[in-house]
């Protein structure tokens, strides 16, 4: 039998090396194809055929439509993507909306499959190599945790398949396993794959020990959670209570209590590599320069790609691209920059997100003080100005055309008067807004754009140029956070506020000193904000079951005005405080673009049709038919 699947992206690389090796030049073996024989008897093809499974991994989180955008983070300025059927709850079997292929049913599976022949040949291999051997055993090991994972976090429990089905196989039909012993099955992955993994080189984009120990405490922390708790999610929601088969989404009996010691516990393994504990150890907060510096140096490279005074990273494992190869993740800054630098606005962050930064001294933003609204982004959370483009921010020279209608190199999201403050004068449009003279057809609904993962080198014309930013898979800084989370449930507060100063001091941010409930709701926003854009907001508010209150909200916006001063000229606009006096209001999106709402279906992706109809032993979840 030979092997015909997951060997796409290496089979030409060897085409050479296998016709080389071959003096019969009319032979009619396929050169597309490797027999299972040579790929496993071969270490350099095993290692191969393993790489190859990372491809399961996609672009990361870099498509040109983000999860960021089906959550109350970002508004998907080009709707009928699928993304609406997803935020206006009208997702079913048979139209799913938007699901990335990172989380596609029948993709997970194609690489779990993938992962079980690999594991299945490893354990005894062919070859003398027995540590080259023992090292790609444990990444399989760890990509078919992923990819479970993956599944687990997005459909709930799935059939757990660890056999390599073969075409004379009769029965294919397999019953979803309970929750608990998906994550029972990803813990052990990840546990087998630690083990195997200790003590290698890390390689950049490559999974290691810390990386299992990193996704063992991610799965755990989910598991503990009131959507995965039986009783907790039947007190909350009539949906999950009707359901017939709550074994499919959490547990339906055991020590909550002992669920979020695993948790703690687990991710108190991954708080020991302080290889990884990037700038976590300052005792009073950064300044607010220093600290919207750490939060870019995180974001361009999770710490792994920048000079850092000492040598320590944030980034576990990410997806990392290369300029050779045309790949998605490239086209991060073209897919999200301001339509007036020529780039497509994509995921415009929501000012339901930029409300929720606090400001510099830790005091909850708002619209009903005075000076917060007369001046809303001054003095803020420093990860702001290194997640979100505002209207005045400083960005990168505008392109040749563009260059005398902003030498200033300003965003320009507000409509502006020009002319003489004491006589004639006009409104034009900002250069990045929808009524744009560079380009009205890309602009953001909301008045913000994407700036957290775009590089800020001028010499990346975005437009026109690729960049390598590596998406963070695994972060050190989620393994402290979720920790935090653990500790908090636990009631150990002193233990979590220790660990959640650390990375507010590194951003720049006072300490908090809430407790009880208040801790718990920091601690939420905390979560939010550092890992901003990064996918977790779509499955946090799921798990701890507050969708209704979050993601169910409208989309708000902003509305910007800078009004003359009287006696001020000015005839081409740049942001200036002396020159004009702003005003700013919030509104909602015309529902007619997008009506978000919540449905407590939307807890768990359904199982599409077609699946249903392949495996007929595949139950439903709840609230679909």
């Amino acid at each position: 039998m030979k092997l015909k699947n997951n060997l796409r992206y290496i089979s030409l690389a060897f085409v050479g090396l296998l016709a080389s090796c071959n003096d019969d030049f009319v032979s009619t073996e396929p050169l597309d194809e490797v027999p299972q024989e040579l790929v496993w008897a071969d270490p350099a093809l095993a290692q191969a055929f393993v790489f190859e499974i990372y491809n399961g991994f996609g672009v990361g989180g870099f498509y040109e439509q983000q999860m960021a955008s089906m959550t109350d983070e970002a508004f998907f300025t080009h709707p009928g993507r699928g993304i609406n059927t997803v935020t206006e709850s009208r997702s079913n079997a048979a139209d799913q909306g938007y699901i990335m292929d990172t989380y596609s049913y029948g993709n997970m599976y194609e690489r779990i499959r993938a992962s079980n022949v690999a594991i299945q040949n490893l354990r005894n291999p062919q070859f003398d190599d027995k540590d080259k051997a023992n090292a790609l055993l444990g990444e399989a090991y760890f990509l078919r945790a992923y990819f479970y994972q993956q599944l687990l976090r997005f459909y709930g429990a799935v059939p757990i398949i660890k056999k390599v089905y073969k075409l004379e196989d009769t029965d294919f039909l397999a019953d979803r396993n309970t929750y608990e012993e998906c994550v029972n099955q990803i813990v052990s992955d990840c546990d087998s794959a630690s083990t195997l993994l200790t003590g290698l080189a890390k390689e950049d984009g490559r999974a290691s020990d810390v990386a299992a120990f990193a996704l063992k405490a991610r799965v755990l922390t989910y598991a503990a959670s009131d959507l995965h708790d039986a009783p907790t999610a039947k007190a909350k929601s009539a949906t999950i209570s009707s359901y017939s088969n709550p074994e499919f989404l959490g547990y339906v009996s055991g020590n909550r209590a002992e669920r979020w010691r695993k948790a703690r516990d687990a991710a108190k393994v991954v708080l020991t590599k302080l290889d990884y504990a990037y700038k976590l150890d300052l005792t009073a907060p950064a300044t607010a320069e220093e600290g919207t510096a750490n939060y870019m140096d995180i974001a361009m490279g999770g710490g792994s790609n920048v000079a850092n005074v000492d040598g320590k990273k944030d980034l576990i494992l990410g997806r990392f691209f290369k300029d050779i190869k045309d790949e998605r993740g490239g086209w991060v800054g073209r897919d999200n920059g301001p339509n007036g630098y020529h780039n497509w606005s994509g995921n415009s962050p929501v000012q339901l997100l930029v409300d929720d930064y606090e400001m510099r001294t830790g005091v909850k933003f708002s619209w009903d003080n005075a000076a917060h609204k007369a001046a809303p982004y001054t003095n803020r959370d420093p990860r702001f100005y290194a997640t979100i483009s505002h209207d005045g921010s400083n960005w990168k020279p505008r392109t040749a055309d563009v260059a005398q209608r902003d030498p200033a190199n300003q965003i320009q999201t507000g409509r502006y008067e020009v002319g003489s403050g004491s006589g004639t004068k006009r409104v034009v449009p900002g250069l990045d807004t929808r009524n744009s003279p560079i380009e009205d057809w890309n602009g953001s609904y909301t008045g913000y754009y994407y700036r957290k993962f775009v590089d800020p080198n001028p010499r990346i014309e975005d437009q026109n140029t690729r960049q390598q930013i590596p998406w963070p898979l695994l972060r050190y800084t989620e393994a402290v956070l979720n920790y935090v989370e653990a500790c908090i449930e636990l009631g150990e507060e002193a233990e979590a506020k220790t660990w959640l100063n650390k990375i507010r001091f590194r951003a720049g941010m006072p300490a908090i000193t809430d407790a009880g409930a208040a801790l718990k709701d920091r601690y939420r926003n905390e979560r939010r904000i550092e890992l901003a854009y990064e996918e977790h907001r779509f499955f946090d508010a799921r798990r701890w079951m507050i969708a209704p209150t979050t993601l169910g909200r409208k989309v708000t916006l902003v509305n910007i005005f800078g009004a003359l001063k009287p006696g001020k000229t000015v005839a081409v606009y740049k942001y200036d405080p002396n020159n004009y006096t702003y005003t700013y209001s919030v509104s909602n999106l015309n529902p007619g673009i997008e009506n978000r709402s919540w449905n407590d279906k939307m807890y768990f992706t359904s199982f599409n049709r077609d699946e249903i109809n392949r495996n007929t032993k595949l139950v439903q979840n709840p609230g679909y038919q």
